[in-house]
């Protein structure tokens, strides 16, 4: 049985309706910039380069291969491994640019990569000029506010960082405000000030401005709170500081106890019993002589209970959140303006690295020691290639390797 010519008319109309209301969200879909597709394709390449950097031509005679066709390392071979994991068969955008600069990256490769062993930075900021280097901005890669070395004074983003687009300007991290995120929000106080570094540091919780990080240091107080002598406490406690300044046998309280207890009922409008009030405050367990997390937490007190914070990586036991609240630093680490911060072992005077020739390379917390490109490792040593070797490969044995070949 065919349907009625009206209910065929009906689906029809629905599916174009449908189309139209789909087509729009279809056609917002979120598109990459050509830099980020640029940075994509370069950190894959980088990628693929780790992935046969421990490999070789295969099977037969390696020797002989490496003497005649020259090394694997710097092969048309690998290069061509590479190229061939870089994009999926799925991915047109990166298949089209891969296709586009093919010749690029192979001259690269061939004949560029020790001038230039940055990839990203000669590929998609020197020469497709998609992109621009860290701490640069707009058309011109002109640099952030700030400065390029420490954009926003290290307390915000730079908005267009290491692209062709955006004005530059500074976007504060929480905490932090001004024109190059410097200055300290209410509500946190500058913990640090230098010529170079600015530092802001949360304030109590009584506190809604601050000179320093307890309740005693609060220049004005939060809303629900009270200056009692010269600290910031809670309506509960205030009740708890009137009522013991005048504890039996001075009973009942003078007029003045009862005025500062009516008025803190009212303001809060908790016009409640007195010992139900006091009843109903809420007990710091993070302040017990025992704290209630282990060793590798801090506590947060909350109303009515507390919970238990990871501590930073970086630290050996904490008192808050962050680097600089580590009671110690984990190895690797050392004290630096009030934080845990990673230790160079490469620029110390003992350098860490034993065997003659070696290159050092500081990583978070460590660092790793490496041949130099062409050199042979032994348990000792850094082996330099023979003579002819070196003028074969055009090899320098006294330069450093790059990062890429690692």
């Amino acid at each position: 049985m065919r349907p009625p010519p009206s209910a065929v008319l009906c689906l029809l109309l629905l599916l174009l309706l449908l189309l139209l209301v789909l087509r729009p969200a279809l056609g917002t879909a979120r598109k990459t910039t050509p830099c980020q597709r640029c940075r994509t394709l370069v950190d894959k390449f980088k990628q693929g380069m780790a992935n046969t950097a421990k490999k070789n031509f295969g099977g037969g005679n390696t020797a002989w291969e490496e003497k005649t066709l020259s090394k694997y390392e710097f092969s048309e071979i690998r290069l061509l491994e590479i190229m061939e994991g870089l994009c999926e068969s799925s991915d047109f955008e990166c298949n089209q640019l891969l296709e586009q600069q093919e010749e690029h990256l192979e001259g690269w490769w061939l004949q560029l990569k020790k001038e230039h062993p940055d990839l990203f930075e000669w590929f998609c900021v020197q020469t497709l000029e998609v992109c621009c280097s860290p701490g640069t901005y707009g058309p011109d890669c002109r640099a952030c506010q700030g400065g390029s070395e420490r954009p926003c004074s290290g307390n915000g983003h730079c908005n267009g960082d290491g692209s062709r687009q955006g004005d530059g300007s500074c976007q504060c991290h929480t905490g932090y405000k001004g024109t190059l995120c410097t200055d300290c929000i209410d509500g946190y106080f500058q913990s640090l000030k230098t010529e170079t570094h600015s530092t802001c540091t949360a304030c109590d919780e009584s506190c809604r401005t601050c000179l320093g990080p307890t309740n005693r240091d609060c220049s004005n107080c939060e809303a629900g709170w009270v200056r009692i002598k010269d600290a910031c406490v809670g309506p509960a406690m205030a009740l708890f500081v009137a009522f013991t300044a005048h504890a039996p046998p001075l009973w009942p309280p003078p007029a003045s106890v009862l005025s500062v207890t009516v008025l803190l009922c009212l303001s809060t409008g908790a016009a409640k019993p007195v010992l139900s009030t006091l009843d109903s405050a809420d007990v710091d367990e993070c302040a017990a002589d025992a704290p209630p997390c282990s060793d590798t937490q801090y506590c947060e007190n909350v109303a009515g209970s507390y919970t238990c914070e990871e501590c930073d990586s970086t630290c050996v036991g904490c008192t808050g959140k962050g680097p600089a609240k580590c009671k110690e630093c984990v190895p690797g680490y050392t004290e630096e303006s009030g934080q845990c911060a990673d230790i160079d072992e490469c620029s110390l005077a003992e350098q860490p690295c034993a065997r003659k020739n070696e290159n050092c390379y500081n990583t978070p917390g460590s660092f790793v020691c490496v041949c130099p490109d062409g050199f042979e490792e032994t348990e000792d040593s850094c082996v330099p290639p023979a003579e002819g070797e070196t003028e074969a490969t055009g090899d320098n044995p006294t330069q450093s390797p790059y990062r890429e070949d690692l």
